[in-house]
């Protein structure tokens, strides 16, 4: 039965963590344990060469990890074509679907095949393209996705030029109305973690500072849900 990103209020703190920063030899041990560790969702971050400077992993890895985790399927496409390959995706179990605005698919016909698929569908953006640019789907997604490093490999360090396109989304999400979670990823822990959701970001994703925190997972994550009265005090 698959996870829905809407069952998760908007005003909790969710946290994501990226597989990227997983010991793939252990990848299926690891993501159970992060789960345990009080995770929300898995981020899997899907990369095809062309729309962004790196190749991850694609359709197979998700399947077997689906075969054996029960886990919200937070799937990022960082592809240039998502349109053509959502069903892949959802066949191989994803739950959530984001892909970007620089891609060369329609956004809106790729909305309607996410949706149409049975998934959730979220939209990101690159660190130069303006929120503004995604406000006219706003309406049509459970989720936007800001980039706080450009997209393509993990471990980079935090952009802080990015807090006010989070601020602007929250202030559009809340003027419309609208039922709409903002994720972040980028360079995201103890550092910065406040700053980001008192911006009004509320699912975080976070690769080293979760899967290989000094104290353990669950400390990394810990980390990150108690940055949650700074969420209460940006709502």
């Amino acid at each position: 039965m698959p996870q829905d990103i809407r069952k998760f209020s908007r005003s909790n703190i969710l946290v994501s963590p990226s597989i990227l920063a997983a010991d793939f030899c252990e990848l299926g041990r690891e993501c159970d344990e992060v789960v345990k560790a009080g995770a929300e969702m898995l981020h899997l971050d899907v990369m095809d060469g062309k729309m962004v400077p790196n190749i991850s992993f694609g359709v197979p890895v998700i399947t077997s990890l689906r075969k054996k985790n029960d886990a919200l399927f937070d799937v990022h496409l960082m592809i240039d074509r998502p349109l053509f390959y959502t069903p892949a995706f959802v066949k191989a179990g994803a739950d959530h679907i984001t892909f970007h605005i620089e891609s060369s698919d329609d956004p809106v016909k790729t909305i309607e095949c996410i949706h149409a698929h049975g998934c959730t569908a979220g939209m990101s953006l690159r660190p130069g393209t303006p929120a503004e640019e995604l406000f006219p789907y706003l309406d049509q997604l459970e989720m936007v996705l800001v980039m706080t490093v450009e997209p393509g490999f993990g471990g980079q360090s935090f952009m802080a030029d990015q807090l006010p396109k989070i601020a602007a989304f929250r202030k559009e999400i809340v003027r419309r109305n609208l039922n709409c979670h903002i994720e972040v990823d980028g360079g995201i822990g103890a550092k910065n973690v406040d700053l980001v959701v008192a911006n009004g970001a509320n699912v975080i994703v976070a690769g080293t500072s979760v899967f290989r925190h000094p104290e353990g997972m669950a400390a990394g994550v810990k980390v990150l849900h108690d940055a949650q009265d700074k969420l209460d005090s940006a709502l």
